[in-house]
């Protein structure tokens, strides 16, 4: 009797368990995906949903850059580019300044965010988690502009080799900065720096901050982007003469420009050739270290090296160090804005 019981409540269950759970049950492939998800195709990124209900066309577009430098900054260049998304679409483009990667994806990854520029390892971690289909990056008639790696000294200091800064304060920028941290732990050990046993990495919260505090000694060396440092010096934000570099990498893809997954079909399409028949503004140019286009990506080939670096590094993106870094990010944050307080309520010095 309780045998048949139990039978007829599994039959039962099943009968009314949710469209999304049985679309889910027969996904052939998932991959690294999370379980909303399902790649089909094998093409490593979020399949569009099989139900036309499921599609979404939205009346306005929101788009959003990466956050790794001041995001107010990133409003007034992208202006010419967000005036074009609208007129090449039809639709309203509402410009979201995003204050950290996690609030990017989960912007993404809940629906409120349709389009953006991730930067090189959050990118992985917006297809996995958020459901990111990447299909862009910034480049020239020659294609995709890349960055390196490079470890950057002060240039008074007397180091001249990665194995110099053992026991040295060294700044990586966060958990999921493909060059900022990842990368650093692959390839710096066969360089005689080991992450973690040779030196402690300290996190500075962006490779701007990572690049500020070495020019100020707050940091013996800082593991950052060379794109962001090319930025810095155009900007006068630092004088490249402040700096030494001790090591250079191989080249990685910068960025990564992705839509939603779940956008309907046509509406995706145009979206990608909005992107690609739009001319950068010189101040684009400028600021963009020499780009002057967007160009086609394909994420399982050009982030295969990222995806390897992370695997060899221990923190694949995967959902257990999403969650990590999420919480991470969080702590930062209100200690960020603990100062902020303290420092608002601080006496004024007398004059």
């Amino acid at each position: 009797m309780h045998r048949t019981s139990l039978a007829a409540l599994t039959v039962l269950a099943a009968a009314f368990a949710s469209p999304q759970a049985l679309a889910q049950d027969s996904c052939p492939n998932r991959g690294q995906l999370d379980a909303n998800y399902c790649d089909a195709d094998g093409d490593l990124v979020a399949d569009v949903p099989t139900d036309p209900a499921r599609q979404r066309d939205p009346s306005s577009l929101v788009f959003a850059y990466t956050p790794v430098e001041d995001p107010a900054i990133y409003a007034d260049i992208l202006k010419p580019f967000v005036e074009h998304l609208s007129a090449c679409t039809g639709k309203r483009v509402v410009y979201y300044s995003v204050q950290s990667n996690t609030a990017q994806i989960e912007a993404m990854r809940s629906g409120r965010l349709h389009v953006a520029g991730f930067s090189t390892g959050p990118t992985a971690f917006a297809v996995n988690i958020a459901g990111a289909v990447p299909f862009a990056s910034g480049g020239s008639a020659a294609g995709p502009r890349g960055y390196r790696l490079v470890a950057i000294v002060n240039a008074a200091s007397p180091f001249r080799a990665l194995a110099d800064l053992k026991g040295r304060k060294v700044a990586h920028t966060s958990q999921s900065s493909n060059s900022g941290n990842l990368a650093p732990r692959v390839l710096f050990p066969p360089q005689g720096l080991v992450p973690d046993q040779d030196y402690k990495p300290l996190m500075s919260g962006g490779h701007d901050k990572s690049i500020l505090g070495v020019s100020r000694g707050d940091y013996e060396m800082g593991a950052v982007a060379d794109d962001v440092l090319e930025r810095m010096v155009n900007r006068g934000t630092v004088k490249r003469e402040e700096f030494r570099t001790i090591y250079t990498s191989d080249v990685f893809p910068t960025n990564g420009y992705v839509h939603a997954h779940d956008l309907k079909p046509a509406l995706s399409a145009r979206i990608r050739e909005c992107f690609f028949n739009y001319a950068f503004s010189e101040k684009e140019k400028r600021e963009f270290n020499g780009e002057d286009r967007y160009v086609p990506v394909n994420y399982k080939d050009q982030w295969a090296v990222v995806r390897e670096v992370a695997e060899k590094s221990g923190v694949p993106f995967n959902r257990r160090n999403y969650e990590a870094e999420s919480k991470r990010e969080e702590e930062a944050q209100a200690r960020r804005q603990q100062q902020q307080q303290q420092q608002q309520q601080a006496p004024a010095a007398k004059p």
